[in-house]
C-alpha cells in the first residue's frame, strides 16, 4: 500500500483493542491475501458487481462482507449507517460503504437466498431498493436463521418493489452464482466470520474483522482520511 495512505498497524491494532476483537486470519489452512501488516490487495469497489451508500468516488470505501442472518452484523449494520450520516454530515464525499454477501449457509441456510433476494431487489429498484430492502430485512429478521423466507415478498412489497416481478426474479435463481462468487471472495481474503470488514483506497485495504463498534470504525478511518494525499482527501 502507498506509503501517503497507509493505515498504520498500530492504528489498526489500536482499532481491535478497542472493540475487544479476536480474529485470526489464515488458520485452518484457509488461503489468505492479508500479509503481516494487516493489509490486503483486492477489487477495487465495481459498479457493475456491487452497491453503495455513498458517493462512488469517495476515496475511502468501507467493504462489508456481510451475512443476513448474522446478529452482529444486524448491530453492525445500524453502527454503518451512524458511520455514513457522520461523514455526510462532517466530510461529505468522502467516505462510502460497500456491502458484499458472504452468507454462512453451513449456520444461516437461509442466508443465501435472502442474499439473491436483496440483488433481485436491486436489480428492480437499484442501489436504493437494495439498501431498502436490506435495512427492512435486518430490522425484521431475529436473526440466526430465524426469518421466516415466505416474508421475503412482503419485505419487497413493503419497499416499494412489484412483488411479481421480484417473486419471479427470486424463483429464477440467477443471483446464486453471484452470491456464491462473493462469498469465495470473502473466504480467498482469509474471512472466517461476519461481518468482516475492509476499509479501502483504491485496490488496497485494511482488514478490521469482527463487529466494530462506532468509536472504533470513526478510530480507523479518520486514521486513513488523514493519511491520504490532499488532493485525494478533497476531491
Amino acid at each position: 500500500m502507498n506509503s501517503n495512505y497507509v493505515l498504520p498497524a498500530t492504528i489498526v491494532i489500536a482499532g481491535l483493542l478497542i472493540a475487544g476483537a479476536v480474529f485470526l486470519v489464515g488458520q485452518s489452512g484457509t488461503p489468505s491475501a492479508v500479509n503481516n501488516n494487516g493489509e490486503v490487495s483486492t477489487r477495487p469497489y465495481d459498479p457493475t458487481l456491487d452497491h453503495i451508500l455513498g458517493n462512488p468516488e469517495a476515496p475511502v470505501k468501507v467493504v462489508e462482507y456481510y451475512d443476513l442472518e448474522c446478529p452482529y452484523c444486524k448491530t453492525f449494520h445500524t453502527t454503518m449507517h451512524r458511520i455514513i450520516d457522520y461523514y455526510n454530515e462532517n466530510n461529505p464525499g468522502q467516505v462510502a460503504w460497500v456491502p458484499r454477501h458472504f452468507p454462512l449457509a453451513s449456520i444461516h441456510p437461509k442466508a443465501p437466498q435472502e442474499a439473491a433476494a436483496a440483488e433481485c431487489a436491486a436489480e428492480q429498484g437499484g442501489d436504493a431498493a437494495f439498501w431498502r430492502f436490506i435495512d427492512r430485512l435486518f430490522e425484521v429478521t431475529p436473526g440466526n436463521n430465524g426469518l421466516d423466507l415466505s416474508q421475503l415478498p412482503v419485505i419487497a412489497e413493503e419497499v416499494g418493489l412489484d412483488v411479481a416481478v421480484f417473486t419471479e426474479c427470486l424463483e429464477s435463481d440467477r443471483y446464486a452464482e453471484k452470491v456464491r462468487d462473493s462469498y469465495s471472495e470473502a473466504i480467498a481474503l482469509g474471512a472466517q466470520g461476519t461481518p468482516f470488514t475492509l476499509i479501502m483506497v483504491g485496490s488496497e485495504a485494511v482488514v478490521l474483522p469482527g463487529g466494530q463498534p462506532y468509536d472504533s470504525m470513526r478510530a480507523a478511518i479518520d486514521a486513513v482520511l488523514s493519511s491520504l494525499p490532499q488532493q485525494e482527501a478533497t476531491q
